[in-house]
């Protein structure tokens, strides 16, 4: 066989193996809806110029754009590592829908300031979407993708060695959540933040302790006290 069928026998074999891959598995663990993200292409100058300006006319002309904008964000899938918030996201999504829906028919025929109050209010449901997927922190954002592969990977496939490997990972990225300093928004929050930062951590060393015994019931039951302590952590900046 020549060489030339050899090597394109291979990257057919490489491209399949890829196309083979779920495509989640690649941006599951990446708290990112680009649906959303692109939304801000056109709430920018809204929000940023026009409404600012009190410019009618040009609020009237971005609703087209808006309305095509918007309807990639109904239809959007959430990640993998955003699937405890689902309920939330669908709630926020039926809320920024019938923010578009006004803004798109106030600016065809609403009055002048119907239209620059629908765009605040635009502005606002947008917002509310974004902090539902935007994680609180780096630092809590990192330590949930380590976590995210450990629970619904390989906690349901009894991987103790996975788990085990990832352990010490999780205990170092959780005594770096314990150092993070807080946004200013997020000031009111540090002692909660602190506490629950603290337990975390704690719950890391246990899973450690678990691994370091090899009981599986052990190992599983120290995992599920971890996603808990994550969960009341989460719910801090709520």
């Amino acid at each position: 066989m020549k060489k030339t069928t050899l090597f394109a026998l291979l990257i057919f074999s490489v491209l399949g193996s890829l196309a083979a891959r779920p495509a989640e598995q690649a941006d599951e663990t990446k708290a990112v809806v680009p649906e959303l993200s692109a939304f801000h292409d056109i709430m920018y100058p809204i929000w940023h110029t026009a409404y600012p300006e009190k410019d009618y006319a040009a609020l009237r002309g971005f609703a087209s754009e808006v309305g095509d904008k918007a309807g990639a964000v109904f239809a959007a899938t959430l990640p993998g590592i955003l699937r405890d918030k689902q309920e939330k996201w669908d709630q926020g999504v039926a809320e920024f829908k019938k923010a578009v829906e006004e803004y798109i028919a106030l600016s065809a025929s609403g009055a002048d300031e119907a239209v620059w109050n629908a765009a605040e209010v635009l502005h606002d449901r947008y917002e509310k979407l974004v902090r539902i997927v935007r994680p609180p922190l780096k630092e809590v954002d990192a330590f949930h993708q380590e976590l995210y592969v450990v629970y619904h990977r390989h906690l349901p496939a009894k991987d103790l060695a996975a788990i085990g490997a990832a352990a010490g990972v999780l205990r170092e990225r959780a005594e770096v959540v314990t150092r993070a300093t807080l946004p200013k928004r997020h000031e009111p929050r540090l002692e909660p933040f602190q506490k629950a930062a603290a337990e975390l951590l704690q719950a890391c060393r246990e899973l450690e302790t678990a691994c370091a015994g090899g009981d599986p019931d052990s190992v599983a039951s120290a995992v599920e006290g971890l996603h808990s302590k994550y969960q009341a952590l989460e719910k801090v900046f709520e």
